[in-house]
């Protein structure tokens, strides 16, 4: 392999995406300059897919959204000022959609690099060229021996752009694909799906078996959907390629899109409350300037809002993408979690038993990094203490050690971590409200909290019932927001 050097790269190309519906498998091809290919495979289960006409079209168009928006994970090897997409062309629109995915997602990435990303991302924006066939490298190879009384370009082989219209209604079936992670509040959303009645499947990306558990917990369906990185892109990393946080749940939401055109599913569910729009402020170090950087800002409204609509625009009318827990804090969806004990034994939402290579499944909950922490302070002012300290294996607010992590969680002499955690105030509000409970508040966090910390505090922003209000801004349909509006105030 020809020796890596970030300083040396001059444009990041999209060269091809190609969806075999025979095998479930989609390649994405990338390369910087004229350096060898980097194909990642996505592999949805349940091949061989019948694509016809619009819905052709549709996974055509998903395709390339995916396309697009996992480049994110190789583009940051070297964050090139030029950026190329050789086989199809995009509108403006979705290119200053693309513009803020990059900026924005790797906004945790630009900071520890020390890197400034800002008009650096183009993306380039041109009219689509006229259908025709043979124009492109780009294809979604039909299911072997599929009748296609309309066939579009694409579907005829190495075609180019399909003859049909963008954002067409595909008449999709009522089945959600609901994202799965393991943790607290995914969980929250199923159920709440289940109580409306919606028929849904559970699904995940990757091969971690922590959440294969939880999902089948839930005696839902469950779809395990396949993504293999270019082998190449860890090589590059040991040759000292930019590496650090991307938006990967922007990718995995691209992912799941592409899988709901395929198996006629009308929604794509995920579980980001509100809380994930604020980010982390980072003071200079001269004290004169303020920045945030949102470590979870792919799971913000802003993206939420801009993909959402995207979808309806350039794949299909029909296909709705939201988050259900939009509305909610962390501390409503704490709340919520904790009216049942069904997933105690086997949910987790500590990110160290989560690797890119591969989970480390010591125990579901290292104790010591700051989702533990937050896990275990949002949910203890709504759980028993003897079920709360069940499920860590110990008590974290009465352990001096954590004093650090606990600190960043408040904002006091630290900023929010770089992790997804819900808001300072939130934090400050569950330690509070802790402070006032006898089973709490002598465990020694929490007692040096009300003696230290408490006095410096503003006492009327330190109600956890303000933060418990449901907020009307999200994307969830007006019929079933209707049903479970009730359900989540209760």
């Amino acid at each position: 392999m020809t020796p890596f050097d970030r300083e040396a790269v001059r444009s990041f190309r999209f060269v091809r995406c190609r969806f075999d519906a025979g095998t479930g498998v989609a390649e994405l091809v990338y390369a910087f300059d004229d350096g060898p290919e980097l194909i990642e495979t996505i592999t949805v289960p349940g091949a061989p897919f019948a694509l016809d006409g619009a819905r052709a079209h549709a996974a055509e168009q998903a395709l390339r959204l995916l396309h697009l928006i996992a480049g994110v994970s190789y583009y940051k090897a070297a964050v090139p000022g030029d950026i190329r997409i050789d086989s199809y062309a995009i509108d403006a629109g979705t290119a200053r959609m693309l513009e803020g995915i990059y900026l924005n997602g790797l906004g945790e990435f630009a900071y520890r690099n020390g890197l400034d990303l800002h008009g650096k991302i183009r993306f380039p924006a041109t009219k689509p060229p006229p259908a025709k066939a043979g124009s492109g490298g780009n294809a979604v190879r039909p299911r072997p021996g599929g009748t296609h009384p309309h066939p579009s370009p694409a579907l005829e082989g190495e075609g180019g752009e399909a003859g049909t219209p963008g954002g067409a209604t595909l008449g999709l079936r009522q089945h959600a694909l609901v994202a799965i992670g393991g943790g607290k509040d995914s969980l929250v959303s199923i159920e709440a799906l289940r109580t409306a009645g919606v028929e849904q499947t559970v699904t995940w990306i990757g091969g971690s078996q922590l959440i294969r558990a939880c999902a089948g917990r839930t005696a839902l369906p469950t779809l395990n959907i396949g993504r293999q990185l270019a082998p190449e892109l860890f090589e590059y990393n040991r040759q000292g390629a930019w590496n650090g946080h991307i938006p990967v749940t922007a990718i995995n939401s691209a992912i799941m899109v592409f899988a709901a055109v395929l198996l006629d599913a009308d929604q794509v569910v995920f579980s980001n409350e509100r809380s994930a729009s604020y980010g982390s402020l980072i003071v200079s170090e001269d004290g004169k300037d303020t920045r945030e950087v949102n470590h979870q800002w792919s799971k913000g409204w802003a993206f939420e809002r801009d993909f959402g609509a995207c979808i309806h625009r350039e794949v299909a009318a029909d296909l709705h993408y939201y988050s259900l827990l939009r509305p909610l804090s962390e501390l409503a969806v704490a709340r919520q979690f904790a009216r049942s004990d069904r997933y105690d034994a086997y949910f987790s939402s500590c990110n160290r038993n989560f690797h890119l290579l591969g989970e480390r499944p010591v125990g579901r909950w290292c104790g010591v990094c700051p989702k533990c922490h937050f896990v275990f302070l949002a949910l203890a002012p709504f759980m028993p203490k003897p079920r709360l300290v069940a499920i860590f294996g110990r008590n974290l607010l009465d352990d001096t050690e954590q004093v650090p992590g606990f600190d960043a969680l408040l904002e006091y002499r630290d900023h929010k971590p770089f992790e997804c955690v819900g808001e300072g105030r939130e934090s400050r509000a569950a330690m509070a409200t802790l402070a006032q409970r006898p089973e709490w508040r002598e465990d020694a966090i929490v007692k040096r909290f009300a003696r230290e910390i408490l006095p410096q505090l503003d006492a009327s922003e330190l109600d956890i019932a303000p933060l418990l209000v449901i907020d009307d801004e999200h994307r969830i349909p007006p019929a079933l927001w209707e049903q479970l509006r009730a359900h989540f105030a209760a």
